[in-house]
């Protein structure tokens, strides 16, 4: 399936037990045109466990690529069908999460080592899917930083039909590292996604890695077709207002904080009704909706206590506004 590069210049990354359909409800209402991505879904929960709660998401989240977890072209097919069937944008396999229960399962970051097999995956899809296929990737694992390395990777799985590669610019450290330190101690190597662009001009490259301004985001963008930002979206999610006029050359979203707030209110009302969603589930996400402005502490604080979960979301929005009466 054919579709423009720029469908990648912008997205927020999957990141687990945080970029659920709640998370995205918030993104989607700060930018209509970043691209956003579920948390990774292993092809074993899909196989064998509730499709309908991994799958499961609004209309409004589009465009929205499914990320799957998995080694088996066979099962990766079958995932890819499914996400299809639900109506993803996208099929992303995750060949960069280096967490020791991701290795047990045999993916994530150790498939670089064996490119053929994630080929041999990507094509599976391909072959069953008109949706793109596409792989986010480190530079390279443990402590090999050999260029060579990722460029190979990049060239035999190329080679398969995939498009669309995502580098997150550091290297995975199989042993040793938390899935956090492995995201703060190998070093940041930008310089390995631009030469991937450079020896592969054909191809969709994007990074990601420790991209937390929107200057950044203009640099890479420089160098590369797209840029994917993780933990800052998530943390300080405001900043994704500016992205649909700087980035995509669209109109911004005009909803001030409070009316975001207002409107996932609404949303935590629908979810209770249709659901039984929790509202706690869905305001851990907007935490960060205020970051930065006076008050943000204790509206922050009021939204997350865990000893309002009896009230009504409307009301603890109104302790919450007026903790910032309070504070200012």
């Amino acid at each position: 399936m054919s579709v423009p590069a720029s469908r990648w210049r912008l997205s927020v990354a999957p990141m687990m037990d945080w970029t659920d359909r709640h998370c995205r409800h918030l993104h989607r209402l700060l930018s209509r045109h970043t691209l956003l991505y579920t948390e990774m879904v292993t092809t074993g929960a899909l196989i064998h466990g509730d499709v309908d709660r991994h799958l499961r998401y609004a209309h409004e989240e589009h465009p929205v690529a499914l990320q799957l977890g998995g080694s088996e072209p066979a099962d990766l097919a079958h995932c890819a069908r499914l996400g299809e069937a639900w109506g993803y944008d996208e099929i992303n396999l995750n060949c960069g999460c280096p967490s020791e229960r991701v290795q047990r399962g045999a993916f994530g970051a150790c498939l670089m080592a064996e490119p053929q097999l994630v080929a041999d995956g990507v094509k599976a899809m391909l072959d069953v899917v008109d949706l793109p296929v596409t792989v986010k990737h480190r530079i390279g694992i443990d402590k090999a930083e050999s260029y060579g390395f990722v460029r190979d990777f990049v060239g035999q799985v190329s080679e398969a039909g995939c498009r669309v590669f995502i580098v997150h610019a550091r290297n995975a450290w199989l042993q040793g590292l938390s899935p956090k330190e492995n995201r703060e101690i190998p070093p940041l190597r930008y310089e390995l996604a631009y030469r991937l662009k450079q020896d592969f001009p054909g191809l969709v490259v994007c990074v990601n890695g420790g991209i937390t301004r929107d200057d950044q985001i203009d640099q890479h963008l420089g160098q590369v077709d797209g840029v994917m930002v993780g933990r800052e979206a998530y943390h300080n999610p405001w900043l994704l207002a500016g992205w649909d006029r700087r980035f995509h050359g669209a109109a911004a979203s005009d909803l001030s904080r409070e009316a975001v707030e207002e409107q996932m209110v609404a949303y935590m009302e629908r979810e209770a009704v249709q659901h039984g969603t929790p509202w706690q589930a869905i305001a851990r996400h907007m935490l960060g909706l205020r970051s930065g402005l006076p008050g943000a502490r204790r509206w922050r604080q009021v939204w997350s206590d865990h000893r309002l979960k009896a009230l009504a979301p409307r009301e603890v929005m109104a302790l919450a506004h007026e903790g910032l009466r309070l504070a200012a």
